[in-house]
């Protein structure tokens, strides 16, 4: 059975032959390759060739893997962009009848860009964003999706994100954290209706996936962690706009789940009965702010993907806690798991981390006597 065919199987609650395990250590990849780092026995190696090399499933088609997102998203021709590169920055302006939006990423010293300057800063700049964001075009390539996937090939099904909530777009990708917060007070009915905006841009795309055939997972990449948002908030703006979306896409077959890491107690009481197949990236303690046996509690018959906390692949903690953190987890949640990484392997993390990832996937592959019934 390839590790396509059991990863669809999990979601169906259909037996596999040995606990699969589906790591995502692409940006730990993709940084050592970087830097000339990599253990001596994946120089060379291409990441889909790395990943046969540990034995284990990919997931995601375009997150590092140099293949295209799915998932595009432009303007219309009405909205103005242009950029400037000043050394180690790139400043982008949108020019708006309202007034420009100006957004800045910075290259940091692992060579990514991150945003340091968001479009919006305060409420005098929702006026242009609802302007900007009301001409926001968003599509699904079938093209784009099929070099994905046949980029994965038969080591997973081939999965992408849909774009973020509104609430949590605004939040995390429009503004800075703390001005969303203040105009969401301050200016709510104006924030509400962007947020309406927001989902109205994206009914296109969800006809799309709904529609096409060839979509069986989607991720709802969200990252939502207790700093984001209080509950009150997540039932009113999430939840709702959470049962909307993953129904449409339920009603035509495809299974979802959505990425929860960071701290999240305050939310453990709504997972069972949130409208996901499954919940990404729960991060335990010693790295997160529950133990296994609060999520056990707490996320009914979801299938439970990830788990092991990043934390303990760094050497700093003995592989002996990973090993128990593994076998508890296969104990307690199997076979509603895909085990994995909460939420990736550590790309600071050298051979040792390899070196207990090839152990993980290796003790999977044995666990078929003890687990398979």
């Amino acid at each position: 059975m390839t590790f396509k065919e059991m990863n669809l199987r999990v979601f169906r609650g259909e037996p596999v032959p040995h606990v699969f395990f589906q790591p995502r250590f692409e940006p730990w990849f993709d940084w050592h390759t970087q830097f000339d780092s990599l253990p001596s026995e994946l120089r060379g190696l291409s990441l889909t060739e790395a990943y046969d090399l540990v034995g284990a499933s990919m997931r995601t088609v375009h997150y590092y893997t140099g293949q295209p997102d799915p998932v595009e998203m432009r303007f219309t021709d009405e909205v103005k962009v242009s950029e400037q590169r000043e050394e180690d920055r790139i400043k982008r302006c949108y020019d708006t009848p309202f007034g420009p939006l100006f957004e800045t990423r910075k290259l940091t010293q692992d060579r990514a860009w991150r945003t340091v300057e968001f479009p919006a800063k305060t409420s005098d700049d929702l006026k242009p964003l609802r302007w900007l964001l009301a001409r926001r075009v968003i599509t699904f390539s079938p093209e784009k999706f099929a070099r994905g996937a046949a980029y994965v090939g038969d080591r997973g099904e081939p999965q992408f994100w849909v774009p973020k909530s509104p609430y949590l777009s605004l939040a995390q990708q429009w503004m800075r954290w703390e001005g969303f917060i203040y105009a969401l007070n301050d200016c709510r009915d104006t924030v509400e209706d962007i947020m309406t905006v927001m989902d109205e841009s994206y009914d296109h795309l969800y006809e799309q996936l709904t529609s096409t055939g060839v979509v069986r997972i989607i991720n709802f990449g969200e990252n939502i962690v207790a700093a984001y948002l209080s509950a009150r908030y997540f039932e009113q703006y999430l939840i709702p706009w959470y049962a909307k979306r993953v129904g449409q896409l339920r009603n035509a077959g495809i299974f979802t789940h959505i990425h929860i890491d960071g701290y999240f107690k305050p939310f453990l009481r709504y997972l069972a009965d949130l409208p996901f197949d499954g919940l990404e990236a729960l991060t335990p303690k010693p790295q997160g702010d529950v133990t296994l046996e609060e999520i056990r509690d707490h996320i009914g018959s979801k299938v439970l993907l990830d788990g092991i906390p990043a934390v303990l692949f760094l050497d700093h903690h003995s592989r002996e806690e990973l090993e128990e953190c593994a076998e508890t987890l296969v104990s307690m949640f199997y076979p509603r798991l895909i085990l994995g990484i909460s939420d990736e392997l550590p790309e600071g993390g050298g051979d040792e981390a390899f070196e207990r990832l090839k152990w993980v996937a290796n003790w999977c592959r044995k666990q078929r006597l003890q687990v398979c019934m």
